[in-house]
């Protein structure tokens, strides 16, 4: 079986309207994943922190230095 890579031009210019297309895709779903992130992660854990009174949790097991 041929590989299809070594078919690709090193030299040839992609065209720029191409090129925008792929970077504007890219774009869209870093966004994507940070709106998903702040609704999802963020937002959630904002609330929980309001409602907790605003104090941090103490992990179990952790000694408190004395």
């Amino acid at each position: 079986m041929e590989n299809p890579f070594k078919k690709i031009l090193h030299n040839e210019e992609v065209p720029k309207v191409l090129k925008e297309k792929v970077l504007n895709d890219v774009a869209m779903i870093k966004l994507t994943i940070d709106v998903a992130d702040l609704f999802v992660v963020k937002y959630p854990n904002t609330i929980g922190d309001i409602l907790g009174g605003g104090f941090q949790k103490k992990k179990k097991g952790k000694e408190d230095g004395n």
